[in-house]
């Protein structure tokens, strides 16, 4: 199997967290994935939502999505410079729990500079089928 890859830009908005949570269901559905889409779904969620919340408006988001026989990657590149990090739990806090969701289901996560912005992403390992 070769890697697959879909690319989308959307603007850091509470619709584009909708958007990009469904294109990348019907994404795994339509290559077969093995990885759990509800996982998936909300680990998507959590990143865009992340831009979302932290991004200027004016911004651009870019969604990379590739799928392999062994992995699944997933990132999020905006132009902010702020990395996210992981914050310590905060039961009486509304929000503030997305990036400790993201270190808790994907194998791997991290975030690199890009074009004066940053990469966010994350990778799944194929379950054993």
């Amino acid at each position: 199997m070769s890697t697959l890859t879909a690319t989308a830009d959307l603007r850091p908005t509470a619709r584009s967290v909708v958007s990009a949570r469904r294109m990348v269901g019907e994404l795994l559905t339509a290559w077969v994935s093995p990885h759990d889409r509800q996982d998936v779904e909300l680990l998507v969620t959590e990143l865009v939502a992340n831009v979302v919340d932290h991004a200027g408006a004016e911004s651009v988001l870019t969604l990379e999505v590739s799928l392999s026989e062994t992995w699944l990657r997933i990132s999020v590149t905006d132009g902010s410079a702020i990395r996210p990090v992981v914050q310590e739990l905060d039961h009486t806090a509304p929000r503030g729990r997305g990036m400790q969701i993201v270190e808790a289901i994907a194998d791997r996560w991290g975030a690199e500079d890009h074009h004066g912005g940053k990469r966010v992403w994350l990778e799944l390992h194929a379950p054993h089928i």
